[in-house]
Parts: structure tokens; C-alpha cells; sequence
């Protein structure tokens, strides 16, 4: 397959282009992990736009927060995982035309595609909380939700020895929806180790109507927080946070009511949405009110457009958005993408709505939650029980799945 281009920026080969066949804006999980399968395809002329310069493998953060993995794990320096033969320009997208079919990146340079793959993520809306900014990081408030804050985490909850620590979500799709409670039921059973629990009040406020979509789990993880004594409010959410102060404001959506708690640590997890230029753009899906891109959810096709593709994060999907979830997605987008290319010489395919989260619910336990569109569990290792709580299943989390990642599906083979 050859690509089309014209001269203007450079790529690791000298080969200079503005115009490619496949543009991919993102070099996270889901672009590297597309643009690998397209090379192993035999496509040329793929381009990533990316202005990072380190990738990180963002699921162990919950671990590094509960004092179970180094941060260093978690991070590469970008350019290893840039697949062979493939353009890495380092700048970001500010803006997207899908009639001329071009993305304009910060530097105001225009480039070309003939097919564009949306992978930029989701961006962390830390100004949507009040008070959450200015109190995030230092003091008594830490996110695992960025690599900065997560070892910050571990220094909180290590320290504790006695008063209120208070974990929270927020409404909305987040990214890995488990993350919010893991890190509460480590820092609880580090508490519990310590001969500390009984003497800390754990708040978790989820703002969902229960602790997990699926009933099976939902279940398991109610049997959890009961035993870490885990004060659970659900259909809740953080309004409001004082970190000087140390208080925050709770808002119960099912009664209208709110609640002032003092904390003396607080993990926050940030509202959060499309990036900005995606937000206002006409990739948008109209009836997304966080501004994820408007895709076909078994095809991953734009329903407008159908040269553009959208997957992970950025992606409307009604599934969770998980690494797991762009491991299944990302062959559905090639193999959807190489029809369009070829015709229909090549087989379409379709995504089920599978994604996973290995639920962390102590220092070595994990509950593997796999499930589908219609909430339905689906399983991948047989011969397991991943209802229950594992010690297998936390070996996969810590070492298994970061092999994977990098080893695998980053190299488009898994």
C-alpha cells in the first residue's frame, strides 16, 4: 500500500511529507497500538501526531499511589514505542477539518490525510471542581489520575495514623472507572496492616446509583468495603474542596442535600472530557455532553465521515475506558480501515463493547472484572473463577499486563 505526500515536515527516515495515507493524532495506548497493526498490515505513509515525549503506562499509577509499584515502571521515552517506518510528528492537534481532510496542529502547520485515526485521550478537567487545582498535590490532597501526584499518594496514606480519609469520583465517564475505588481499599488494607483502620474514618462517594454496573461484582465489591468498614455514598459527588482548610462539600444527587467533611487526606479523581479542540469540533458527538468523538460503537467508523476512526478514550463509547477496551478495539479500527482503504476485498469487523478492570482490593488481591455492552461477563482466562479476589489475578495486574503492554500490544501483536 503506498501513501500520497507532498514536502514539508521530516520524518525519522528523512523522508519529508505533509500529506499521509493514515494520520493518527495520539501516541498513547490506542495510536501506537493501531499504528503498529497498520505497519504489520503493510501500510505505509502513517503518521502520528504526538507532542509528548514520554509514554506512559498509566493503569500501574494506582499501585505506585498505594505504594506497590515504582513510578519508573510506568514510563518510556516516547520515541522507543514509535513503530518502525512511521512518522512521529511532535506536535499537538488544535484543530480538525474533515471536508478538507486536515488536522492543524499548534505550530499552525496543516497536514493532510487520507485517513485520520482519533486517539488524542481525554483531558483531566481539574478547574471543573472547586477548589480542586489549587488543592491538589500538597497538603492533604493527591490524585493518581496524574503521574506527578501518585507517588504524593502513597506519602499521604502511609502517613495517616488516625482521622478521615475521603476517596472520590466524579460523575461522568473517567478513565479506568474502577481507579477510584482500588486506591481506597489499598490505602485501607495498608491501614488495617498497620493496626490503624479502626481508628480512620473511609469515606468513599461514588456518584453512581451502586458500587459497580455489573451484579456480580457489584456484589464482591460491597463485601470489600464492608469488610474495610468503608462508608460508601453512592449517587454522591465532590461539589466543592477547601485544601487549606481541609473540607469539602458532597452533594447527594438522590435527596438534593449537601454535606460539609473535613478530611486529613483526600484522594480526588478530576472531572474530565474530550480535549478542548475535539469538544468544539465537528467530529463531536451531539449528544455527548462531555465532547468524545461520535463513532459507530461496533464499527468504530464516524457515521458522517467514513475515512475517520475513533478509539479509546476519545472515543463515545458506552463502555469503560480501559487499556483492556482498546486491546479489543484497536483490530476492529484496522481491519474497518483496510476495507476502506482496499474495498471490499477485506472483511469488516465488529466490537462488542469488551473492556476489563482488574480490580485492586488489597496490597496482593485483585478482582478481574471483564464484561461487554450489555454488562454481561466476559470472561478471557479459563478455568477462572475472576469473581473472587486472586492472588494470580494481582500478579497479572503488577507484572503480567505491563509485559503485555509493552512487549505486545504495543508491537501490534496481541
Amino acid at each position: 500500500m503506498s501513501s500520497s505526500h507532498s514536502a514539508s515536515s521530516h520524518s525519522a527516515s528523512g523522508v519529508a511529507r505533509d500529506h499521509f495515507q493514515v494520520l493518527i493524532v495520539g501516541g498513547g495506548t490506542a495510536g501506537i497500538t493501531v499504528a503498529a497493526r497498520l505497519r504489520r498490515a503493510g501500510v505505509t505513509g502513517i503518521a502520528v501526531l504526538e507532542p509528548a515525549d514520554v509514554h506512559w503506562y498509566q493503569p500501574l499509577w494506582t499501585l505506585v499511589g498505594g505504594g506497590r509499584a515504582p513510578l519508573g515502571v510506568t514510563r518510556r521515552p516516547e520515541a522507543t514505542v514509535i513503530p518502525r517506518q512511521v512518522c512521529w510528528i511532535r506536535e499537538a492537534a488544535t484543530a480538525v477539518d474533515p471536508e478538507a481532510r486536515t488536522v492543524t496542529t499548534a505550530a499552525h502547520r496543516v497536514i493532510g490525510y487520507d485517513h485520520l485515526v482519533m486517539a488524542p485521550g481525554l483531558q483531566l478537567d481539574w478547574g471543573a471542581t472547586p477548589g480542586l487545582e489549587a488543592a491538589v498535590g500538597h497538603g492533604a490532597v493527591s490524585s493518581n489520575y496524574a503521574f506527578q501526584h501518585a507517588p504524593y499518594t502513597w506519602e499521604l496514606v502511609r502517613d495517616l495514623r488516625s482521622g478521615t480519609a475521603v476517596f472520590t469520583q466524579p460523575s461522568g465517564p473517567v478513565k479506568c472507572g474502577g481507579a477510584p475505588q482500588k486506591i481506597a481499599y489499598l490505602a485501607a488494607d495498608h491501614w488495617r496492616r498497620q493496626g490503624v483502620l479502626d481508628r480512620i474514618r473511609v469515606v468513599l462517594v461514588l456518584p453512581a446509583d451502586s458500587m459497580f454496573g455489573v451484579p456480580v461484582w457489584r456484589r464482591a465489591l460491597e463485601r470489600v468495603a464492608d469488610r474495610y468498614g468503608i462508608e460508601v455514598r453512592l449517587n454522591s459527588e465532590m461539589t466543592a474542596v477547601d485544601g487549606t482548610d481541609r473540607r469539602l462539600t458532597v452533594a447527594d444527587r438522590s435527596t438534593g442535600t449537601e454535606e460539609s467533611l473535613a478530611f486529613d487526606l483526600l484522594h480526588a479523581v478530576p472531572p474530565q472530557s474530550a480535549p478542548d479542540w475535539v469538544e468544539r469540533g465537528p467530529l463531536a458527538d451531539p449528544a455527548s455532553p462531555f465532547g468524545y468523538v461520535e463513532v459507530d460503537k461496533y464499527t468504530l467508523q464516524h457515521p458522517r465521515h467514513r475515512n475517520v476512526f475513533a478509539l479509546g478514550d476519545v472515543a463515545s463509547l458506552p463502555t469503560s475506558k480501559t487499556g483492556a477496551a482498546v486491546r479489543k478495539q484497536a483490530p476492529v479500527v484496522v481491519a474497518n480501515l483496510l476495507a476502506e482503504i482496499d474495498g471490499a476485498r477485506r472483511e469488516r469487523r465488529r466490537y462488542d463493547g469488551y473492556t476489563s478492570c482488574p480490580l485492586v482490593t488489597a496490597r496482593d488481591k485483585v478482582l478481574l472484572a471483564e464484561f461487554d455492552y450489555d454488562q454481561r461477563p466476559a470472561p478471557s482466562i479459563p478455568l477462572l473463577d475472576t469473581t473472587k479476589e486472586r492472588r494470580d489475578m494481582w500478579l497479572l495486574k503488577r507484572y503480567g499486563l505491563p509485559a503485555l503492554y509493552w512487549h505486545g500490544m504495543l508491537k501490534g501483536l496481541v
